[in-house]
């Protein structure tokens, strides 16, 4: 019946009844108002929000000069729809803003962190040790920590990746 109510609730974009985020800065995030991107970016009501803590491989996108997918980067995306969707509960902490101007978040799904479960299945390089904590030492600790625990991805680095591949967009 529990099942039933959470469902219901996150249909029609609301929290569940009796939601109690994962942490203290986590707010219910509706899978309705999401489009996605690639696997370290999506969009909320069609704005850009980027994944905090990671790096995944980048996908065909011509309007940023990408004009190839990255080896792994359409598994990263698939996966990150997979795991978005068929959350119990999925969450997210906003952290301003990058120099693009996409929103900054980390996502939770069933209250743990998306970047951790994408390092776990080498599909992300956590980029914390480059960015920082964002204001939140706990998370960046657990990336980390999942960073060092597990294997190298199969890829290139996307920041290097992407010096080799990316062309400049005329404006």
């Amino acid at each position: 019946m529990l099942a039933v109510a959470l469902v219901a609730a996150s249909c029609r974009g609301e929290a569940p009844p009796g939601y109690r985020p994962s942490h203290p800065d986590a707010r219910h995030l509706d899978i309705s108002r999401v489009r996605f991107d690639d696997g370290d970016t999506f969009l909320l009501d069609g704005k850009p929000v980027r994944i905090l803590g990671i790096d995944t491989p980048e996908v065909r996108d011509p309007d940023v000069g990408i004009l190839e997918d990255q080896p792994y980067g359409v598994a990263a995306a698939e996966t990150t729809r997979a795991l978005m969707t068929r959350a119990r509960l999925l969450e997210w902490a906003p952290d301003g803003r990058d120099i693009y101007g996409r929103r900054l978040a980390h996502v939770l799904i069933d209250g743990k962190l998306l970047a951790i479960a994408l390092i776990e299945r080498r599909l992300a390089y956590e980029n914390v040790s480059y960015y920082g904590d964002n204001g939140y030492p706990d998370f960046a600790r657990q990336i980390l920590d999942a960073s060092m625990r597990v294997k190298k991805p199969p890829f290139e680095a996307p920041y290097k990746w992407r010096q080799r591949h990316q062309q400049k967009v005329e404006e």
